[in-house]
């Protein structure tokens, strides 16, 4: 058991290897932004410095009559670090928490900006900053898009791994493999609902060729972590293809849903439910592959041509 264990984990991180190249892109597309970044956040200090008291009646938020005023939540506590004089400075924030920041509130404009460098002003706005701030991104939307796709990621991993705790304690039962895989790919694409109306520009974002590395990279990452919570435990070419696979049904579910018209994408849920089924019947067929290089070209090409089929769809019909 203990064999087959260390096994898996090698085929894991064989699988994360093939997708250094794009963690390599991602890190020096990121390194790109250091100087501009922090040039970015100069001026918005200066600006800050600059700017005059306001007075009680310019305040950013409502009076209100006496005894009617709502309750004050108090402001989170932010980062801070301990100087070589032993004293505390406050509100230490580094660039790259910043820049989370000001992505994670773009993302409530973008309903009404979609994935542009508005949504990202708007973001740095809501949160006190100066519009400069948005030249701390790119203005194609790219930070924006890839961002929303790694936390929506991150938010699968978690429902999976607590869905894990509750088999293992004994509060849920195991579900069949077709089913799991169903309800995993089911929660991520309803991750996109609030979108919806734009996500086939931000699909268009992430087939930039200079995108196109990171957003693999997701991809693979986020189809690896339902096969490991599924129990995928094989230990042959098989374990490659269904990766693939997925990652191809993932991308055509995907496809059927930004032109589902249909009451509460009834549709979209259909035709990914087939597909998982016909997933499940090909596994005499997966043995027809002679590579595994093969196999894992195959799938991410194919994400990559559904990606771009959707290039020009500016809405759901």
């Amino acid at each position: 058991m203990s064999a087959v264990a260390a096994l898996g984990g090698l085929r894991r991180a064989s699988w994360r290897l093939l997708r250094c190249p794009a963690v390599v892109r991602c890190h020096l597309y990121s390194s790109q932004r250091t100087f501009r970044a922090s040039a970015v956040v100069s001026k918005i200090s200066d600006e800050q410095k600059h700017e005059p008291p306001s007075s009680s009646s310019q305040q950013h938020f409502e009076t209100y009559p006496t005894g009617d005023q709502p309750h004050q939540e108090p402001r989170a506590s932010r980062p801070s670090y301990t100087g070589h004089g032993g004293e505390e400075s406050e509100d230490y924030e580094s660039e790259e928490q910043l820049q989370l920041r000001i992505l994670t509130a773009a993302l409530e404009f973008v309903p009404d900006h979609s994935w542009t460098a508005d949504a990202v002003a708007e973001g740095a706005k809501s949160l006190g900053l100066s519009v400069a701030a948005a030249g701390m991104f790119n203005s194609d939307g790219s930070e924006l898009v890839l961002h929303f796709v790694s936390q929506c990621n991150s938010r699968l991993s978690e429902l999976l791994q607590q869905d894990q705790k509750l088999v293992q304690l004994g509060q849920a039962e195991k579900k069949k493999t077709d089913q799991f895989l169903r309800d995993a790919v089911e929660a991520r694409l309803k991750m996109l609902i609030p979108y919806i109306e734009s996500w086939p520009q931000a699909l268009s974002i992430l087939l930039l060729p200079h995108n196109i590395p990171s957003s693999l990279n997701l991809l693979t990452s986020m189809v690896d972590d339902m096969w490991h919570y599924a129990g995928d435990q094989s230990t042959d070419i098989n374990w490659y293809t269904r990766r693939a696979v997925l990652a191809g049904i993932y991308n055509t579910t995907e496809l059927v849903m930004v032109q589902d018209s249909s009451p509460d994408f009834e549709e979209t849920w259909h035709f990914l439910e087939n597909r998982i089924a016909d997933a499940m019947n090909m596994g005499h067929r997966a043995k027809q592959v002679q590579a595994t290089g093969e196999a894992l070209v195959q799938g991410l090409m194919g994400a990559a041509v559904t990606i771009k089929n959707l290039t020009g769809l500016n809405q759901r019909r």
